[in-house]
């Protein structure tokens, strides 16, 4: 019998999976896809994260593959640009936001545990249900390319997103709190000439993400919930232009955007769990708490999550002792208060934010362009940005 088996490859199965195998915990990840290649997936690498790969010491590796610093973000608005963030002045030795593609960082955290001989890594392995035993889960049931097979375990984590099949199994339902927007993803080449500042640019009626791929430019365009089928009617003539108004740097480039089979859409969505566990079963990451694109924490609220639950587990795991419910207990309360803080500024800048603005009969808010310069509000802001609501620090061994 396995000690831990995870379900889902992301960020908090794989560092979980990681952190585990290097204290010594028998451990098995699955991961359905043949590999971790999917576009358009979070990829801000914050400084809570960069901290982490550090303690693990993966931080120079981490840093060879190719990416981009951010040290701040600009919101870019009809009359001008307001410098909303600079992290620079964080504490620390990691006072940027790294972008990095996330299959990149899956593959770094992966092969980091590949080095263990208590990991092992099925690919191609799709989690469907759970292993029951007197009222506990056991482990799980997961196809291949073979057929169907079992895994026996002492723990069953949930990591398999925010449509999570595991945690359906366990009989546990988020609570939703609702979004104004869905997001439309692509990318357009970037010049030499373009802004080098990752950027929110918001006018009446639109609201826009860039972020700077170096060679190209990857662009996010919020759209009111629900409202695809009426930006398609109106045509992509209409999408290109309305991009190009925004970007009027953009405007020789936005005829690459050749139909909306080029946009890839996302839709927003947050909630959270109530109570993230069972007996033998516990949900972590997206499959706990489904996060905004606001601010871009995704995958940083994963990977405290997986460092909180090895800080906690990997002992008892290790042993080969059941784990008491009120041991998952103390987990779920110590990450459900980050988790909630974080959900409720995502809200926040919805609601007040994005909202009003990707409404056409409102508009943005006007923001003081010093706001921002304010001590007290650009120093929180910089805290909850860079480094994110109780961050956590790994303390198991390396065995």
């Amino acid at each position: 019998m396995n000690s831990c088996v995870i379900a889902g490859g992301g960020p908090a199965g794989a560092m979980l999976a990681l952190l585990l195998a290097r204290a010594g915990v028998e451990v098995t990840l699955l991961e359905k896809h043949a590999d971790f290649l999917r576009d358009f997936r979070g990829d801000t690498i914050h400084p809570s994260t960069l901290q982490v790969l550090d303690e693990l010491g993966l931080a120079a590796e981490f840093l060879k593959i190719p990416h981009r610093k951010t040290y701040g973000f600009t919101l870019l608005t009809d009359d001008g640009p307001i410098q909303m963030a600079d992290l620079r002045r964080l504490p620390g030795k990691y006072n940027y936001i790294a972008f990095v593609p996330q299959w990149d960082f899956l593959k770094l955290v992966t092969s980091a545990a590949e080095k263990y001989p208590t990991f092992r890594l099925l690919m191609n392995s799709e989690a469907y249900g759970l292993i029951r035993e007197d009222g506990a889960a056991r482990g799980l049931r997961y196809r291949d390319k073979s057929g169907e097979h079992e895994i026996r375990a002492e723990l069953t984590v949930a990591a398999d997103g925010r449509g999570s099949t595991l945690r359906a199994a366990a009989g546990l339902v988020p609570q939703e709190f609702g979004a104004p927007m869905d997001v439309l993803w692509f990318r357009l080449p970037r010049l030499g000439s373009d802004p080098e500042q990752t950027f929110l640019r918001i006018s009446t009626g639109n609201a826009m993400v860039g972020i700077n791929r170096e060679t190209y430019w990857q662009l996010a365009y919020l759209i009111p919930k629900g409202g695809y089928d009426q930006l398609t009617d109106r045509g992509i003539d209409a999408f290109r232009e309305t991009v190009a108004r925004l970007l009027p740097y953009l405007e020789g480039r936005v005829g690459q955007i050749a139909s909306f089979d080029d946009v890839s859409m996302l839709t927003v969505a947050i909630n959270r769990l109530r109570r993230w566990y069972r007996p033998g079963f516990l949900a972590i990451g997206d499959a706990a708490h489904a996060m905004s694109p606001m601010f871009g924490v995704g995958i940083n609220l994963a990977v405290q999550d997986a460092v909180a639950t090895a800080n906690l587990l990997a002992e008892p795991l290790r042993a080969g002792r059941p784990i008491p419910e009120a041991m998952l207990r103390q987990l779920e309360r110590r990450r459900m208060l980050p988790t909630r803080i974080t959900q409720a500024a995502q809200r926040v800048g919805q609601d007040r934010l994005i909202g009003p603005t990707i409404d056409s009969r409102v508009g943005p808010p006007r923001i003081p362009a010093k706001l921002p310069q304010n001590p007290l509000v650009g120093g929180v802001f910089r805290r909850f940005l860079g480094l994110g609501v109780r961050p956590e620090h790994v303390r198991t061994p390396e065995l």
